[in-house]
């Protein structure tokens, strides 16, 4: 925003020219707080539970001044040895003004406008990665890798409904229309998919060839890309027949030991406008990228980061990738513009990041924890 030209008329008496410039300064200083400005919010411990990678709490970025560190929100979640808890989720609603974070025993709710807890809760079975619907009003809360979800209503956290559709609850997602769940289990080879009208299971998706690891869907809910186990790639399936289309492998690159999950690709996402696909490849710290136009998706780029990738998600406008190595990769050029570091100058990794912009003090978007497609059918 371009600052006020506040030179008045010499012969304006003095009171006069103070006072109208005080006003004119009001009004500059009210269109500054009226303008959107975007956050980037990064739970941890968000690799596992280790401090190394930025300690513990809610860490938040500006986006728009080179995401600089801004402010750590202090945060719950200790197990009995008093050490933080592994993160194992993170989403927001705006019409709520609340941020949501989950452990492996428990899910905490903060007021987005004063950083302040409001409520944590604890749930059977504890908690894995969580998915709110599109309106901000409903989560569904899957169990730390037991056979269950809980649905949950996201102002008071009180339970709505349970399903039990795939054993090992772990990643979830909400279809962009709110209609629909999916619910993918660390011991299924299948999706399930829930209506969320009845929280009853409707359809599945799969086989597939492994268990399902990360996944993400398009906007116009017709198609999943799941990272599995033992694949260095991805596989397609149709979300409204349940077929399994398409198996695609990463070229050029072996797969090797990783440190983490046991997986070569944890880590999957869309581009918003759903014209790439992002894959992570931990053995070679690689992000690799497709071509999501092409059928099937073509290899066109890979993108070296700081070190192995757990998960991948995107800016809100597409401008940005956030690989859970904390580089902050350009979309456009596929280069590496930033990396997260803390208020000590630490390096920041979590796979538990999404973007939240807010505008008059207030939240007034709020972006995914998943890389899913944003391009709706017509």
């Amino acid at each position: 925003m371009q600052p006020f030209d506040i030179r008045l008329p010499i012969g304006l008496p003095l009171i006069f020219r103070i006072a109208f410039a005080a006003l004119l300064l009001d009004v500059s200083h009210a269109a500054d707080e009226n303008r959107e400005h975007h956050f980037l919010y990064v739970a941890t411990p968000g690799i596992r539970n280790e401090l190394k990678y930025g300690g513990h709490g809610v860490l938040v970025f500006d986006i728009d001044d080179g995401h600089k560190f801004v402010r750590r929100i202090r945060s719950t979640g200790f197990a009995e040895n008093g050490q933080p808890d592994n993160v194992k989720g993170i989403c927001a609603s705006a019409p709520l003004q609340r941020l949501y974070v989950s452990t492996i025993r428990e899910l905490i709710s903060f007021d987005l406008t004063t950083d302040v807890i409001v409520w944590e809760k604890k749930y059977e079975g504890g908690c894995d990665r969580m998915a709110i619907s599109p309106d901000g009003k409903t989560i569904y809360q899957p169990s730390f890798e037991r056979d269950h979800w809980h649905v949950l209503d996201a102002a008071s956290g009180d339970v709505i409904a349970r399903v039990e559709p795939n054993p090992g609850a772990h990643n979830t997602n909400y279809g962009a229309d709110g209609k629909e769940a999916y619910l993918a289990g660390l011991r299924s080879r299948t999706l399930a998919i829930a209506d969320t009208a009845t929280h009853k299971i409707v359809r599945r998706v799969g086989p597939f060839s492994a268990a399902i690891r990360p996944f993400t869907v398009n906007g116009s809910q017709t198609l999943g890309f799941m990272c599995v186990n033992d694949l260095l790639g991805f596989e397609i399936g149709d979300l409204k027949s349940g077929k399994l289309l398409s198996r695609v492998e990463v070229q050029g690159f072996s797969k090797g030991q990783v440190s983490r999950h046991g997986c070569p690709s944890h880590g999957i996402g869309l581009t918003p406008d759903e014209k790439e696909i992002w894959v992570c490849d931990a053995f070679n710290h690689r992000m690799h990228v497709f071509d999501a136009t092409a059928t099937p998706p073509k290899q066109v780029a890979s993108i070296e980061v700081r070190e192995e990738p757990g998960w991948i998600t995107f800016s809100i406008d597409g401008h940005y990738a956030y690989p859970s190595t904390g580089d902050v990769i350009d979309v456009a050029s596929r280069k590496v513009v930033a990396h997260l570091t803390d208020e000590n100058g630490t390096a920041v990794h979590s796979e538990k990041m999404l973007e939240i912009d807010f505008a008059g003090g207030k939240a007034v978007r709020a972006g995914c924890q998943f890389g899913v497609g944003n391009v709706r059918a017509k």
